[in-house]
């Protein structure tokens, strides 16, 4: 049975792919890693693995499906796992077997070489990978799973070079889309970012020699760590005895970052390029109450990522804020065999609408996103079921026309509600007195860019939104995935 996810509807949400932590220097390297790894569940929840280094037993590792808190907290796997040296990885899967995952997917993969052993855990997904398999497998190479991160350690293994992370910069010189790499040998802890910094990676330190690389800034709490530094786009830093080396592979680069890490992948505690995620939130929902306005009685969340901005816009626009919804905290898998009846319940299992609160009032509810539109159109109706006498969304980022392929789990772009129906059309559909999105600059401006979106050079990815990939998917354009018109010469230009 698949564990449950985060989110109370994982069927119409964008999933981010997967967490990455790894520690050296400290003691029970692997206790660090478990508890950065369940800092960074939201990430991935599908499994977890753990790699670690020590000096009398050499390399070890265990895998496993499910949630950290289930599988790294037992003290006879712990024990499995000593040394001073460790890296981990908590999946959701976007590349591979989606929903049907082998336990040989599972990161870290491993990967011996004659100078030793090396370990890495990927965050991102490879845009090229199907292209690098097909050469890969015609040159000899033998795939033991399904995921595109395999590529990196058959790469490694075929480059000329020396020691390790030399290999490793071969290997990412040929690799194409979006990563952010940890990996440990038997004496270094390594981390990458691509040219772009799509996905996020943080250094800190802990205590006088140990250092920590993470997926976000809240693992490094969790554990009492000491935020150093963003690894920045393009930058390789290597960690041994106590000191960072740095160096840049890909030379000069231009950073794109995930602009939906600041709307919902990230937890609301962390902060990213020196921002506090929540307040990012907050200030989205500002934008939005100074865009679209409206005569209500009540702003509420759709729990729990719509609140920071839910509080944002009522704060903004004066209408008093309150909990209209209730999510069941305690709803993990179904409890009882899931029949059509049980079913059909769907949202109600997890949400419950405060009906006394509800009742005669015009409601706004702020939600993160519109994905398949499935979901907003239930929450309507429990709304209305409730007595509200109006139902207002408010959604804390522009329309999800274009799937991600850099890492997150989006569905075809048939299946995005944004990309067949204009916005009066999803809000006939969906069922609601009014619906309105924030603009694409109004999110740029709520990330800190006062001047709004650079239309000629965008300061974030935002793809999902905009359509302008800053790297041609090219294993999706093979499958026959049509970019926006314009994007390809883009492109063109851009490598020129």
């Amino acid at each position: 049975m698949q564990p449950f996810l985060a989110h109370p509807f994982d069927s119409d949400r964008l999933h981010e792919e997967c967490g990455i932590f790894g520690a050296i220097g400290v003691a029970d390297a692997s206790s660090f890693v478990a508890l950065g790894l369940h800092a960074l569940q939201h990430r991935g929840q599908e499994a977890g693995g753990i790699v670690t280094h020590d000096a009398d037993q050499g390399f070890n590792s265990a895998h496993r499906f499910g949630y950290v808190r289930d599988n790294f907290t037992k003290a006879d796997v712990m024990a499995t796992l000593p040394g001073p040296l460790a890296i981990g990885h908590v999946r959701y899967s976007t590349a591979g077997s989606k929903a049907n995952t082998a336990i040989r997917d599972v990161q870290p993969f491993f990967g011996e070489f004659h100078m030793g052993g090396c370990a890495i855990a990927h965050n991102g997904n490879i845009t090229n990978a199907a292209a690098l398999r097909r050469e890969l497998i015609e040159r000899g190479s033998i795939f033991q799973s399904s995921s595109d991160s395999e590529c990196i350690i058959h790469l490694m293994a075929r480059s000329i070079q020396r020691n390790i992370p030399e290999r490793m910069k071969d290997a990412l010189r040929r690799i194409e889309g979006a990563f952010s790499v940890i990996a440990m040998t038997r004496t270094k802890l390594i981390g990458v970012r691509d040219p772009l910094g799509v996905r996020p990676l943080v250094l800190g330190r802990v205590g006088d020699d140990g250092f920590v690389l993470a997926s976000e800034t809240c693992a490094l709490d969790i554990i009492g760590a000491e935020f150093v530094r963003e690894v920045e786009p393009g930058e390789m830093v290597v960690i041994s005895k106590g000191k960072v080396q740095t160096s840049r592979p890909f030379g000069p680069s231009q950073g794109r970052f995930c602009i939906f890490e600041h709307v919902y992948f990230s937890r609301p505690d962390s902060i990213i390029g020196g921002r506090s995620v929540y307040e990012t939130r907050r200030q989205i929902g500002v934008e939005l109450a100074r865009e679209a306005p409206i005569e209500a009685d009540l702003v509420c969340p759709v729990p729990d990522s719509g609140t920071p901005a839910a509080i944002g816009f009522a704060q903004e626009s004066g209408i008093p804020y309150g909990m209209g919804i209730i999510r069941n905290q305690y709803m993990g898998r179904t409890f009882i065999e899931p029949t059509d009846q049980i079913r059909n319940m769907g949202v109600r299992l997890k949400l419950n609408v405060n009906r006394a609160l509800i009742r005669g009032k015009r409601v706004v509810l702020v939600d993160d996103s519109v994905v398949r539109g499935t979901t907003s159109r239930k929450i309507k109706d429990m709304i209305i079921d409730a007595g509200a006498a109006e139902v207002h969304f408010r959604i804390a980022s522009p329309p999800t026309a274009w799937p991600c392929f850099y890492g997150v789990d989006t569905p075809d772009r048939d299946k995005l509600l944004a990309a067949q129906m204009t916005p009066d059309e999803m809000r006939e559909y969906i069922g609601v007195d009014s619906l309105s999105f924030v603009s694409l600059d109004g999110l740029y401006r709520a990330v800190g860019e006062a001047s709004g979106r650079n239309a000629k050079c965008p300061q974030y990815c935002d793809a999902c939104f905009s359509g302008d990939y800053p790297v041609a998917p090219f294993d999706q354009l093979e499958r026959g995935f049509r970019m926006k018109p314009g994007s390809e010469t883009a492109h063109n230009e851009a490598a020129e």
